[in-house]
């Protein structure tokens, strides 16, 4: 009986001496804890989605994103054909494209809300003008009649219900009247037709358009040169789509943005026939996006992906403390600062919703590090310990945040930064005799 039990002491001083049994019980420990830090991601990811869902809802009902495209002229050919039972007859159009398209815009800007979530939406005032040269009409061999008296104008309004007041046309001066619908689907689905009723098709127009919308605001670079102006109060601008603006100003008080688009930078002629073309100017439609920080949402999705290095590098601290200056540390005591660690993403999230990212960051990373910091002296009892763990954690802390900041370096910065780290940790160790460690009481 006596054996038993000198084996059994043993046994149980060489699990609380051992620092290899140690070592592995925390990578387990470390292992174990990216199952909450998994959960965390799920939750970031959730809110992100709720935060679009509450977006789309209010687009569906304000107005959603808005893209223009024209004006483009239609003039109806009638095509003669002939079979065994005789002559029949189809209808194709001939599309002719502005020689001149000048957009002069402005765009108020407007926040609104639905519980805690802010949804970009807008008012916009647009003129278009520019003119039109008739080329020569198409030859083609069984034309039997070009139509110019049929002749009409299509503007591409992706949402209809953005439309505020009655939109104004004048051709050559003249007042036209306009119906709503787009003749054109493969041009665009929705939007308003102008009828011509003129044989003159070369002349100037002048279409005037108050329209709300939100989130962007994109524009088809139908003419021979295209050139829009926007202006906006809106600070915080992303310009996207198959051309950026020559010139831009994007400050506090808002930005002005200018495009200049010929017809030799993109993938479609002056004029056609057929529908073919038609769908080749969607491609080269540009604009401008009143952007809104669902971007807070990705850096705390990224910032939970160093998650795992947080972890590792904290325990890592704990490790070597506990082996240098011989004071032991429970499992269990591992556990609750890598449960804190992971509770720091959920008060990041949580924070960013109602306050600005970088302030959301800072409360998170001093409530977290204050709180191991105070966990780390009921445990370490050394003021020293305690004060080279608290410099610890805001170094990796503030490491994350100038990771997360800079985007296109986060790589580098990274690998640099684990370079030093690792390399730290092998300079303040080189002395330490890892084999006889076990034969000391740790």
């Amino acid at each position: 009986m006596k054996e038993e039990t000198t084996w059994v002491e043993k046994l149980s001083e060489w699990i609380s001496t051992s620092i290899m049994l140690k070592l592995i019980t925390v990578t387990i420990l470390m292992l174990l804890l990216l199952i909450p830090n998994s959960m965390v991601d799920s939750i970031i990811e959730e809110r992100k989605n709720l935060s679009q869902r509450v977006t789309n809802e209010v687009s569906s009902v304000w107005a959603n994103s808005q893209r223009i495209k024209g004006p483009v002229l239609s003039i109806p050919l009638t095509l003669r054909h002939e079979n065994e039972d005789g002559p029949y007859y189809t209808t194709i159009h001939w599309h002719v494209l502005p020689e001149h398209l000048n957009v002069d815009g402005e765009v108020f800007p407007e926040k609104l809300n639905r519980g805690i979530y802010d949804v970009a939406v807008y008012r916009s005032s647009l003129s278009l003008n520019g003119k039109f040269k008739l080329p020569k009409a198409p030859s083609l061999e069984n034309l039997h009649s070009i139509n110019y008296e049929d002749a009409f104008l299509t503007v591409g309004i992706s949402d209809l219900r953005g439309i505020e007041s009655q939109i104004q046309v004048k051709w050559e001066g003249e007042n036209k009247p306009v119906e709503s619908g787009s003749n054109l689907n493969n041009f665009a689905s929705s939007g308003i037709n102008i009828p011509l009723n003129d044989s003159n098709l070369s002349g100037n127009f002048q279409i005037n358009i108050d329209l709300q919308g939100s989130k962007s605001l994109l524009f088809a670079p139908v003419g021979g040169e295209t050139k829009v102006n926007l202006k906006s109060t809106w600070e915080d601008p992303k310009f996207f789509g198959a051309f950026i603006p020559d010139h831009r100003t994007v400050d506090d008080s808002g930005f002005t943005a200018e495009w200049s688009v010929l017809e030799l930078n993109r993938n479609f002629p002056q004029s056609f026939t057929g529908s073919g073309m038609l769908s080749q100017i969607e491609s080269s439609m540009f604009g401008v996006e009143l952007y809104l920080s669902l971007d807070d949402y990705q850096k705390a999705k990224r910032s939970s992906k160093y998650g795992v290095m947080t972890i590792a590098l904290t325990f890592l601290i704990f490790f070597l403390v506990e082996v240098v200056n011989r004071r032991k540390i429970h499992p269990f005591q591992y556990a609750l600062v890598g449960l804190a660690l992971c509770l720091f993403y959920v008060i990041l999230v949580s924070l960013s919703e109602h306050l600005d990212f970088n302030a959301s960051y800072a409360i998170s990373t001093l409530t977290i590090v204050g709180l191991i910091s105070a966990y780390g002296f009921s445990v370490l009892k050394l003021p020293k310990l305690v004060l080279l763990l608290f410099l610890s954690l805001l170094g990796i802390y503030g490491f994350m945040f100038v990771t997360l900041q800079m985007a296109d370096y986060a790589l580098l910065m990274g690998s640099v930064g684990l370079l030093i780290i690792l390399a730290a940790t092998m300079f303040f160790t080189r002395n330490i005799d890892w084999y006889s460690l076990k034969r000391k009481e740790v």
